[in-house]
């Protein structure tokens, strides 16, 4: 039995093929064989398709994928670490040069 390779089908592909299934005037066999794909796999698109419906309707608008930015977290951040960066320098020059002492 030869294994063909794996197939990453793009999100129109999977559109049409759910339409098609969707639309009831054919069996569920006939999509399959006419996209060459399996029957489960049409089964899950479809069902992906009626579960995404409502989205399209939705009046509300969509989340964005990006996460908001809080600005006074940052800002308490940024001042951290100038702290640290002062206390950090000044503890340096009381130090002295590093290199005069390893002589």
């Amino acid at each position: 039995m030869v294994r063909r390779p794996r197939r990453n089908h793009s999100p129109t592909f999977k559109a049409k093929v759910a339409l098609a299934a969707l639309k009831g005037d054919r069996t569920m066999s006939e999509p399959a064989t006419q996209f060459d794909v399996l029957l489960n796999r049409i089964k899950q698109w479809k069902d992906q398709l009626l579960d995404g419906v409502t989205d399209v309707f939705d009046d509300k608008p969509k989340a964005s994928k990006e996460p908001e930015i809080d600005a006074k977290s940052l800002h308490a951040k940024i001042g951290q670490l100038t702290l640290e960066n002062d206390f950090l320098e000044g503890a340096l020059d009381k130090a002295g040069p590093l290199g005069s002492a390893r002589k």
